[in-house]
């Protein structure tokens, strides 16, 4: 297959030159005007739902891919995309524990969210980090990495009976101590998530998104364990919290199915809205304009 230079080449020299009995060229004038290049079909920034060409290799990454930054082409890569997997492990543990935080079915106790944090939220994601790391994504490797050391130390700090870090906080029934410090443990999980919303500015509205509702169902716990009027956790802040946790873990489901759905087992691309700000979004307007300009021309001759 010609490269994007070989083409550009050709038809600089205003040769149209067979490839397989097809080209890339129009074979026919248009009033007069000469033959142009035609480009490759745009799937909307969905890098995974087509073959890398010339064009889309240079289209910014999406939520699939858990990198905000531009695309990497995936043709040299030797290893599969590690992001839905740990997108996947950590919805799964935050639905969870967000549903207990809301009170569902009376649940209260976040016992049963201890083995989920330890294997699927903890090592699974931190293992799905440390692929992101094989493939030159440090935003996703510093992520995911991070977010499942974070279900790691949530389990050691819940584990009954284990670590023993509850009891030792709590002095003769009183767990003032142990809210304080888990309320300083969940503020600095707030700021580092927060340093990683900047970082999605340029990114998607679904990547963005899934970054502000994880940061804010933070900010809600980390009030609601700091701000206790009645000496208990802050009830309506704690669910607040549970609220924005379950969006987070749809928004990070949905991100998942964007990196897992292709050309080989979907029939439809998972759009993910690209902010008009980004590098994908001032393409699609300077094409646009280019081609009504082009379409005016061609009236007008």
């Amino acid at each position: 297959m010609a490269t994007n230079n070989q083409l550009n080449a050709m038809n600089g020299n205003g040769i149209e030159k067979e490839l397989h009995g097809t080209t890339s060229f129009d074979r026919a004038p248009v009033n007069g005007h000469p033959t142009k290049q035609r480009k490759p079909y745009d799937y909307g920034g969905n890098p995974l739902a087509h073959v890398n060409t010339g064009d889309s290799i240079r289209l910014p990454a999406f939520g699939g891919e858990f990198q905000p930054g531009a695309y990497k082409s995936t043709a040299n890569r030797k290893f599969a995309n590690p992001a839905p997997l740990g997108l996947c492990a950590f919805a799964l543990t935050t639905f969870v524990l967000s549903l207990i935080n809301l009170g569902a079915r009376g649940v209260t106790g976040p016992n049963l969210v201890v083995a989920a944090a330890y294997a699927y939220g903890g090592l699974v994601q931190l293992l799905a980090g440390m692929w992101e790391m094989a493939v030159g994504n440090t935003f996703g490797a510093t992520a995911l990495s991070s977010y499942g050391g974070f279900w790691i130390s949530f389990a050691i700090i819940l584990t009954p009976g284990g670590f023993n870090i509850v009891s030792s906080l709590t002095v003769k029934g009183n767990e003032v101590a142990f809210l304080d410090s888990f309320g300083f443990f969940l503020m600095g999980w707030f700021i580092f998530t927060t340093l990683l919303l900047i970082c999605t500015l340029r990114s998607t509205v679904a990547f963005f998104t899934l970054f502000f509702t994880l940061d804010m169902a933070f900010l809600m716990l980390t009030i609601g364990y700091l701000h206790r009027p009645t000496g208990a956790p802050h009830a309506s802040l704690i669910k607040a919290g549970g609220a924005f946790g379950i969006i987070a873990a749809f928004l990070a489901w949905y991100n998942a199915l964007a990196g897992i759905a292709d050309a080989s087992n979907s029939f439809f691309v998972i759009p993910v809205a690209h902010f008009p700000w980004s590098d994908k979004g001032r393409a699609d307007r300077m094409k646009g304009l280019e081609e009504n300009g082009n379409d005016r021309g061609l009236a007008q001759a």
